[in-house]
């Protein structure tokens, strides 16, 4: 598996409009994406990728599934349907209406890579990150547990 740049926040005109229509007051991955757009960049995970070998998904939008995958409390194959046929995980990921999405394995094997490279922690500080950026997040607030005497800081 190789490192696939991800065109993430470029949402195709038609799922645009459609998601708009289906999901006139927005849903989770719809404000997600309007919220904090392109989280995560190919930069994040450039470690764990190898610069040659066979393309696969690329590494932000497999982080993405997997925040949204938690969120709802769905396995790598409810996951993985959702983006062959939900329309706001299709907005959220910027596809086409018509993208087929990617084999659930694929989503397993993401999480091994970014444990061997020690990246697992990136994915969360990256969506703190980005919602203490867009006033998402209070200061002082608890989005988990922190070690005694460790303070995180985001800087924007």
């Amino acid at each position: 598996m190789s490192l696939e740049s991800w065109a993430g926040g470029e949402i195709p005109e038609l799922t645009r409009q459609v998601a708009r229509r289906a999901f006139p007051k927005g849903s989770l991955a719809i404000r997600l994406c309007d919220g904090l757009g392109q989280v995560f960049g190919d930069a994040l995970f450039a470690a764990a990728f190898p610069d040659d070998g066979r393309p696969a998904a690329a590494p932000g939008a497999l982080a993405m599934v997997s925040v949204m995958q938690y969120a709802e409390g769905l396995s790598d194959r409810q996951a993985a349907g959702a983006v062959r046929a939900r329309i706001d995980w299709k907005y959220l990921l910027g596809l086409d209406l018509d993208d087929s999405g990617f084999d659930h394995s694929l989503l397993a094997r993401f999480r091994a890579r970014l444990i061997a490279h020690g990246l697992e922690e990136r994915v969360l500080e990256a969506v703190l990150e980005a919602a203490a950026c867009q006033g998402l997040l209070r200061r002082g607030g608890c989005q988990r547990p922190t070690p005694p005497g460790w303070s995180p800081t985001y800087a924007c």
